[in-house]
């Protein structure tokens, strides 16, 4: 099990810009001919923000079908650590590749900043780390300031930190490997670009990594991968036996997971089918065996959540607590002089 990245004493060192636009539009594409170098306070400030969204993300490695040396943010990267006053001709070259790689109608032009941090903790030694960030959108703020002896309300645009869209954070840690990555992606819909094509990188696929992924695979496939028809209790007790199976066995096996918790062969071969659609979609297959991550496995649990979502305007949200014991507190069935189905739900007091 890996450790996460300790930002407690980062300090960001310095900053190249560029504005990267789409060239299938033919927007504009420039890149900062100095660095941007801050006092301590702001340094402070900026470092936070730099940094706050690799919080808690899944550790990555870049990746080459070839060798990782062929892959070009690794090259870029390899460059600033080895020399840092190579940042701002390297940060040209990160957002050359980016706007290389941004030639599909709907990835969107923004703002990139490649910033130098220094002492962010890995594996418990201060090392340093490469931030960098696209923000996709412009926010609008308010600023009073002084304009001939009087005070005047002007409008700016600018990156808020909570909004930016796309982040790599690269750590200087495991070379050999591909670097300790860290990426996050909130528009979603073009992560696969943003992800393969412009970074190039693969998760870890430790046993954390495992666990989480089954975790999700499992309530996915309650969710969606079964018949239509499905009741929810049913799709509800098919996620509750999945989640307890990660729970009590320490030695995950696929052959045994799908005849202990599945049980039924209709079951067992959906699950194949959805299992399959799964990798495809997240391109790469998972493990049949490994250890179970216990600290991943009751994260998963305590994320299981079941909603009922009724015609008449009513969604009930179920706990993973509730899902254990639904047998005993909840009960459906059909009214017949009113021609609906009901749901009725025992407890013992409002809460």
């Amino acid at each position: 099990m890996s450790a996460p990245p300790n930002f407690r004493k980062a300090k960001l060192y310095a900053m190249s810009l560029a504005k990267v636009g789409n060239p299938m539009r033919d927007e504009p594409f420039q890149t900062s001919q100095s660095l941007c170098r801050f006092k301590e306070e702001e340094a402070e400030l900026l470092t936070h923000c730099f940094l706050k969204s690799f919080r808690s993300l899944e550790l990555h490695h870049l990746d080459h079908h070839t060798s990782v040396e062929s892959n070009d943010l690794f090259g870029y990267a390899a460059a600033i650590f080895d020399n840092n006053e190579a940042l701002l001709e390297q940060g040209a070259n990160i957002a050359r590749h980016l706007h290389s790689r941004s030639n599909h109608p709907n990835i969107k032009s923004g703002d990139l900043c490649v910033a130098l941090i220094n002492d962010v903790g890995m594996a418990g030694e201060p090392t340093q780390a490469i931030s960098i960030v696209k923000s996709e959108s412009k926010v609008p703020f308010l600023q009073i300031s002084e304009r001939d002896g009087d005070l005047v309300l002007t409008t700016e645009q600018g990156i808020y930190p909570d909004k930016i869209d796309k982040g790599c954070l690269i750590i200087n840690h495991g070379r050999a490997d591909g670097f300790s990555i860290y990426l996050f992606d909130k528009g979603g819909g073009n992560t696969q670009f943003w992800v393969r094509e412009f970074v190039g990188a693969k998760p870890v696929t430790n046993d954390d990594f495992l666990t989480r992924r089954y975790g999700e695979l499992c309530s996915a496939f309650a969710e969606k991968g079964l018949s239509e028809d499905t009741p929810r209790e049913e799709r509800m007790e098919v996620a509750s036996r999945a989640m307890t199976y990660l729970n009590e066995t320490e030695e995950f096996d696929l052959d045994e997971f799908e005849t202990t918790a599945l049980e039924k062969p209709e079951r067992i071969e959906q699950f194949k089918t959805f299992k399959e659609e799964f990798e495809e979609e997240r391109g790469e297959p998972l493990k049949e065996s490994f250890t179970v991550s216990k600290k991943e496995a009751e994260k998963a649990e305590n994320r299981l959540k079941s909603r009922m979502k009724l015609d008449v305007g009513v969604t009930m949200q179920f706990s993973s607590g509730f899902i254990h014991e639904a047998e005993r507190f909840l009960e459906r069935g059909f009214d017949e002089e009113k021609q609906m189905e009901f749901v009725k739900i025992y407890f013992h007091k409002e809460l």
